[in-house]
């Protein structure tokens, strides 16, 4: 087996070995394209069919290109694999993408009902090095996943991720595109998968050039919060993407990548054909998974062949209600909140065609199994879009923050934790940036705060400035002293649980009923492997009695002796989840 990967792309820069390097640009809006490279080289590209350009050009790896559109334009290559200096506006580089050798070229990932997922930010770790500095620790944990937050090229140093504008670069704040593939390639040797967040939705507002030369990539009929929509149904742009998802399995040897908000693509059959293409691209006995983000709740769209699975926002949101009793903002769509969580837990999505905000949202999904929907307590939205980053850890007792681990960690759903939960970090999650254009950075600063002006409890003033480095820094988790070894024991206790007991069945799951048991406090339970799974569940400040205690011969999963005396009497104590099996 070859020790190298490349993905083989129609576009931008393919070294050819003997110092010379082809050159590709779609260009369907201009007459005339030219080669030029940092060290004062220029040449003319070839005009081919369909608005493509062409041309070989003395360039050896590590040679700074651009491209020249018209006199006073030059803009860097939109399949760059590398920006010179990071810098959005400037030089491309050549790379060799078959330079890093794979030491675990032979790893071929996990099974999807193996999947643990923890999410992260790769610059708040400290870039690609930093991350891989982690990775024993949560494999240690039981993690089974790793996904990177977006880290396609941005403007500025630091970013969430969702503004990058060279979807196929690394961020050079983060490390080499060597430094990638090591920490994917340590990954593997540790047994991690590693996922990845991209974005087909929208471009950054900084240093995206295609409007200038390549219009069709955008679709002026249809808008998105970030602007107008990305025109995928135009078949060299839908393909630029379906080669971006390729290229990082292929390349970077990436074992699943995460869709943001696809319901912004607003074209469900295009999503159907990528994920057709990645399965017919993935090698024999190789797994590879495909995840969702989508708030149109299109249960079609999830299943084998097609997506593996959703973020299940209904579940976060309604349990969030129950934990915390918020309702300001999409909290008020699940308030009150026991019917649509019971809901989830049942059959998956809470919204499946019902009325939500004025229009009809969801399609049904009891059908589905809950391996189809990834649950989680907190994920970068959840935490990061709170007006202050506050983690769910200061906005409840830490027994109940427990118990509502045990549900996501013992439930036969695919659970996800978000970096620093497992360490009970209270460090806010904040939304940073450093776009270098003071407009812009003013744009940013006042959008956040008048975003937040209607919430009650502070005002706009109040939020952080998202272009200070002070607010990226403070977003860097930091270890509960307190709470964090205890936190860190219970979810190591827990994957192994789930690992020996759960994982193994969750395709065929199916659930037996949810059940209120005080206001709030439920029952659930779901058919596993010739069992029956039961979670009582109380995340309530008061005991609770119920109606249907376990039969003695339960085996309990979790739970102290002193409780499972109490749940055997039908007696639930206060900020608990339990679990047993019945045959």
């Amino acid at each position: 087996m070859s020790d190298t990967f490349v993905h083989a792309m129609p576009y931008g820069a393919r070294h050819l070995g003997d110092g010379r390097t082809r050159f590709r640009l779609w260009a369907p809006d201009v007459d005339a394209v030219s080669i030029e490279c940092d060290d004062g080289h220029v040449s003319p590209m070839r005009a081919l069919d369909d608005g493509w350009f062409e041309c070989v050009f003395p360039a050896d790896v590590g040679c700074g290109y651009r491209f020249r559109i018209g006199d006073d334009v030059a803009v860097p290559d939109p399949t760059s694999r590398r920006q010179v200096g990071g810098d959005v506006h400037g030089f491309s580089m050549v790379t060799d993408p078959a330079g890093y050798a794979w030491r675990h070229a032979g790893w071929h990932g996990r099974p999807w009902h193996e999947t643990v997922i923890y999410e992260l930010h790769a610059g708040a770790l400290g870039g690609f090095h930093g991350v891989e500095m982690v990775l024993p620790h949560l494999a240690s944990l039981g993690i089974t996943a790793v996904q990177l937050m977006p880290i396609a090229e941005f403007a500025g140093e630091r970013n969430w991720g969702y503004d990058g504008v060279l979807p196929f670069a690394p961020a050079d704040a983060y490390g080499s595109p060597d430094d990638l593939k090591s920490l994917v390639d340590t990954a593997h040797g540790l047994g991690l998968m590693i996922f990845l967040d991209v974005v087909y939705n929208h471009f950054g507002p900084e240093g995206n050039y295609l409007g200038a030369y390549a219009s069709p990539f955008f679709d002026e009929s249809t808008h998105t919060p970030w602007g107008v929509a990305i025109g995928v149904a135009t078949p060299q742009v839908g393909d630029y993407f379906v080669h971006n998802a390729l290229y990082w399995l292929q390349e970077f040897r990436f074992d699943g990548l995460r869709f943001d908000a696809v319901h912004a693509i607003g074209n469900p059959g295009w999503l159907v054909t990528l994920a057709d293409r990645v399965h017919a691209a993935v090698e024999p006995g190789r797994h590879v998974h495909l995840i969702l983000e989508n708030e149109a709740n299109q249960a079609n769209l999830l299943g084998r062949g097609r997506f593996d699975a959703q973020w299940n926002d209904d579940f976060h949101n309604a349990l969030h209600v129950l934990l915390t009793g918020e309702k300001e903002g999409y909290y008020a769509h699940y308030h009150p909140p026991m019917d649509k969580l019971l809901r989830s837990l049942r059959e998956g999505f809470a919204f499946q065609g019902e009325p939500m905000g004025g229009r009809r949202r969801g399609e049904p999904s009891a059908h589905l199994p809950p391996s189809r929907f990834v649950n989680f307590l907190q994920n970068h939205d959840q935490v990061g879009n709170r007006a202050l980053g506050d983690r769910l850890s200061t906005l409840v007792s830490p027994e109940t923050l427990e118990a509502a681990l045990a549900l996501l960690l013992l439930s036969p759903f695919v659970p996800m934790l978000f970096m620093g939960e497992e360490w009970a970090s209270r460090t806010p999650f904040l939304f940073f940036t450093d776009f270098p254009d003071e407009d812009l950075r003013e744009a940013v600063r006042n959008g956040r705060r008048k975003e937040f002006d209607a919430f009650t409890g502070f005002s706009g003033e109040d939020i952080p400035d998202p272009n200070e480095y002070a607010t990226f820094t403070a977003s860097i988790p930091v270890r509960d002293r307190e709470r964090g070894d205890v936190r860190r024991t219970l979810v190591r206790e827990l994957i192994a649980l789930r690992q020996k007991h759960i994982a193994p069945h969750i395709e065929e799951a199916r659930s037996l009923g949810a059940e209120e048991a005080g206001e709030r406090a439920f029952v659930a339970s779901w058919s596993l492997g010739g069992s029956s799974l039961t979670l009582f569940v109380n995340v309530g400040d008061a005991d609770v009695t119920f109606a249907k205690p376990p039969s003695p011969s339960a085996a309990w999963l979790h739970g102290d002796a002193a409780d499972v005396a109490s749940v055997s009497r039908g007696l639930l104590p206060a900020r608990r989840t339990l679990a047993c099996l019945e045959s």
